[in-house]
């Protein structure tokens, strides 16, 4: 059962890593380098239906990881487990009060509504996401760690 968790866990962390990795260094500079309105459009997209699915992802990594720490307890590397699920625990918290607030605004926007701060609401965002990557790359690295 504990090595059943142990890779679920890992590749689920494993992908949402992959997932938030690819929108900070593909996909942002892809819609960036796009005509504006068309920039807008996409990020909003974007917004829209990542903003669907990453909270779902972000708790269930989390439940994951604290369901592997509370069962593999006594096992060797828990202490890193233990550490990767707060950092989720990081994730989640700045998750929702710095970037959710800012994508629910830009998930509504077209180039009809939009305001007129509203690359430098997506630039926070931006900013706010490379620290949130950072915080989850660093919780993956601590679960494939403690598996060694």
């Amino acid at each position: 059962m504990l090595n059943a968790l142990e890779v679920i866990t890992t590749v689920v962390v494993g992908l949402m890593v992959g997932v938030e990795f690819s929108v900070l260094f593909v996909i942002d500079p892809i819609l960036n380098a796009l005509p504006e309105d068309s920039k807008q459009a996409g990020h909003a997209h974007g917004g829209r239906m990542l903003g669907a699915v990453m909270p779902f992802w972000y708790i269930g990594s989390l439940i994951l990881a604290a369901l592997w720490a509370v069962t593999g307890w006594h096992h060797h590397g828990t202490s890193l487990v233990v550490t990767a699920a707060a950092l989720l625990i990081v994730s989640v918290i700045m998750s929702i009060l710095l970037l959710v607030p800012i994508n629910n605004r830009n998930k509504t926007w077209t180039p009809e509504n939009r305001p007129a701060d509203w690359q430098e609401q997506l630039n926070r965002w931006n900013r706010f996401h490379y620290a949130r990557v950072a915080v989850i790359i660093a919780a993956f690295t601590l679960l494939v760690t403690s598996l060694t």
